[in-house]
Parts: C-alpha cells; structure tokens; sequence
C-alpha cells in the first residue's frame, strides 16, 4: 500500500512554482498577484484563506486579502467584483464560499471575469474543461489528477467511481477521468446520495474517489483488493483532543487501508493539493 502523500507532493509544486517566479522577477517583472474576497467571520474560511496567503509568500506571489463584513449588500459585492476584474495588477482572485445567506452566491460568481477565475468555478472554464480546452480547472479535482499523475497511477480502462456530484468536485473530477488523457481514459460511475446498491459499484471500482462528506462512510466491506482511493472528504468530529474535534475523511482509514495499492491520508492527501493548484493557476493567469 503506497499513501498518496499530498503534503510532500504540494510542497514539490510550490517549490517548481517559486523557482517560475524568481526567473519572472529576476528579468524585472512584477511577480503574480492572487486576491481573495472573503465576506463575514465564518472560521473555517478564514483559516483556509489564511492558509492560501501564507502558501502565496512562500512562493513569492504578492497576495492581497479583502475582509468584508457579512451585512455587505449584494450590489456591493459585486461592485468590488467588477473592480478586481479591472485591476490590471491582479492576475487571478478568489471568492471564498460559502456566501451569507442574503447574497446569490451563482449571481457572484457569474460575475468574476473567466480569465481572472483561479478557482475554475465560472461556467466558461467548466465549459472549456469538459472540452478537453485548455483553462483553469477547478483546484481540487486539478489537484487530485496531479496527485495522480505524480504517482503513476495508472488509470487507462481502469473502472473509477466518484461518489457525489457536487459542481466543485465530483462533476469535474468524473469528466477529467474520463478524458482522453493521463490519467484519464477510464470508465466513470458518477454515484451520488441517491444512487441505489452503491456498494456494488464501489466492490467493481479499480479507482474511488469519494467527495460526499459523509465521515467514515466507505469501509473496508465496500472496497476491492488493490483499489486506489482518493479520500476528498474532511469532517470535524468532535473528540477528547485538547482541539475538541478531529478531521475525519469519507473513508474508514485504518479498516481500508490495507486492501489498497494507493490512498490518499485526511488530513495530508487532498487538502494540500487544492492550496498548491490555485497556485499553479494564478501562475497560468499571470503567463496569460
């Protein structure tokens, strides 16, 4: 059993990112800029912003945090939308979600001009990425074809299924799999919460990749031997830690583990790859 170690594998694309932007600034060029809107105080946010700041200066990205408060009146949401679609020295930004629940979260993102899109949410890179175009891809599933990729893992006629069908990660992730490409060029079961019998795809599945947010839910029953498995979901569960909670994936870990070729660990496996790919786009946006 190889773990997918996405903590190692992150760190080795922030360190080929830094080296494009020392040769860009090294010639006299402005380094690539990333923005990140977040509006109100919602904690988990906060610190995953945090996290992408903190990743932008270890690259040598200039980063620009805009905090604004939760009353924030949708017009002037996107208001400053529009101003960072004209802001020549931004290359890409971000809208964290969630959105308060008074602001048209489709209606903003809409809005965020598609070549500035790093999150690869507007419908246009959807779009692009369901051709086979060449766009940014939405960081996690770009993340977990990457993580993929760098193993080796070999994908070709292989039978992947995804389990759940969010826009974010279980759509693009099933297209991406099943594009003519490496990895791709396998046969997707897109499950979802109501998909009956899921345990007999998951039994015939020679890759899962599961992204339902359900903590624990894929066990060892449920997985054949030699099966590679992605593990995309992260769960606060409360516990005795001094933290008072653990982060818990969709996949019964220590009960799975031993049957698989390849896993990818929560925390460590996909987290970091997510951080390390909206990198790699604001890197594409900049180089235009």
């Amino acid at each position: 059993m190889i773990i997918l170690d996405g903590k190692k594998t992150s760190n080795d694309i922030k360190a080929e990112i830094a080296e494009s932007v020392k040769e860009i600034t090294a010639n006299g060029s402005r380094p690539p800029h990333l923005a990140a809107v977040i509006v109100g105080d919602d904690g988990a946010s906060l610190t995953y912003v945090g996290s992408k700041v903190r990743a932008c200066k270890r690259v040598g990205f200039e980063s620009t945090l805009i905090k604004l408060s939760e009353s924030i009146s949708e017009n002037e949401l996107l208001e400053k939308v529009k101003e960072l679609n004209s802001d020549e020295n931004i290359d890409g930004y971000i809208v964290q979600l969630p959105l308060p629940k008074h602001i048209d979260s489709q209606k903003i993102l809409m809005a965020v001009d598609a070549d500035k899109d790093v999150d690869g949410f507007h419908p246009t890179n959807f779009g692009k990425m369901a051709l086979s175009l060449p766009t940014f891809i939405s960081a996690t599933p770009f993340g977990i074809i990457e993580l993929l990729k760098r193993y080796n893992v070999d994908s070709s006629g292989k039978h992947t299924v995804v389990i759940g069908r969010s826009d974010i990660v279980g759509r693009p992730v099933s297209i991406l799999m099943s594009q003519k490409s490496s990895p791709g060029n396998s046969t997707v079961t897109l499950a979802h919460s109501r998909t009956k019998n899921i345990e007999e795809l998951t039994k015939q599945a020679d890759i899962i990749i599961s992204a339902l947010g359900v903590p624990n839910f894929l066990k060892a029953e449920m997985v054949k031997e030699g099966a590679v498995i992605v593990d995309v979901g992260i769960t606060r569960v409360a516990d005795n830690s001094q933290k008072g909670y653990k982060i818990v994936g969709d996949v019964d870990y220590e009960n799975v583990s031993p049957k698989c070729s390849y896993i990818t660990p929560v925390p460590g496996g996909v987290g970091p790859m997510t951080i390390a790919m909206l990198l790699k786009n604001t890197l594409l946006a900049y180089k235009g």
